[in-house]
């Protein structure tokens, strides 16, 4: 791969740091830049912008190209859930697939929430992680009509509390939606959901499931692989 910092005066290293404080972080764009300001680094927010649009996309393809070991437990159990997205007065829709261990799959954006959205999302993931071997949804009708035409209705759970892992991933996202102020249009909603999936992925070491020694170790382990990254 070419060196997509090639053209660029500014150090790999900051904007390696500018684009995980923007996209890990609920962070506004001037926040960075007076953060950024205070280690002696004088850019405009607008950069911070342009580096993200630029460099979001690289990073994250190059995380989920790292993490190809994943897919091999990705088959296991699905989470799977919707969440609404208010652009320009227009009400879109997040779907979202997790994996048993809290692993964001996939992310998928649709005017609609109906069977043929639902289908296409499903398509999409299973496209690039196979079937897995039970669903748990919650009880929208969209998700049996859409597993019926794929023919693996059968493998399709529901429960009150049993999809509280697909749930729970919203939440990061939903912090980081506060600190944009809305998203713009639907490319760009599909464009940042997908680099944050994957720059949580990197960084979600699960705390309270390791002690603070292990959690150290894989903590240093992520912040040194992410600078590598592109390198």
């Amino acid at each position: 791969m070419s060196n997509p910092f090639r053209y660029f005066k500014t150090s790999p290293e900051i904007i390696r740091l500018a684009v995980m404080m923007y996209v890990r972080y609920p962070l506004s764009l001037r926040q960075v830049e007076d953060l950024l300001h205070e280690r002696g680094v004088d850019i405009s927010h607008e950069t911070v912008r342009a580096w993200w649009n630029r460099f979001g996309p690289i990073f994250a393809a190059e995380i989920r190209k790292r993490r190809v070991h994943h897919r091999l437990f990705s088959t296991w159990r699905w989470h799977l859930d919707e969440v609404f997205v208010r652009i320009n007065s227009e009400t879109h829709y997040l779907w979202r697939a997790v994996d048993h261990e809290g692993e964001v799959l996939e992310t998928f954006v649709t005017k609609r929430r109906d069977r043929k959205a639902a289908l296409k999302f499903l398509r999409k993931a299973m496209k690039r992680y196979g079937r897995p071997d039970v669903i748990v949804t919650d009880r929208l009708r969209s998700y049996p009509a859409a597993m019926k035409v794929i023919g693996n209705a059968e493998r399709q759970e529901t429960g009150r509390w049993l999809n509280n892992r697909a749930e729970n991933s919203h939440q990061p996202f939903r912090r980081r939606e506060c600190a944009m102020a809305k998203f713009r249009s639907a490319k760009s909603l599909q464009k940042f959901a997908s680099i944050h999936a994957s720059v949580h992925n990197h960084f979600n070491q699960e705390r309270h499931l390791r002690s603070r020694q292990n959690f150290k170790l894989y903590r240093s382990a992520a912040l040194a692989e992410w600078r590598q990254i592109a390198a």
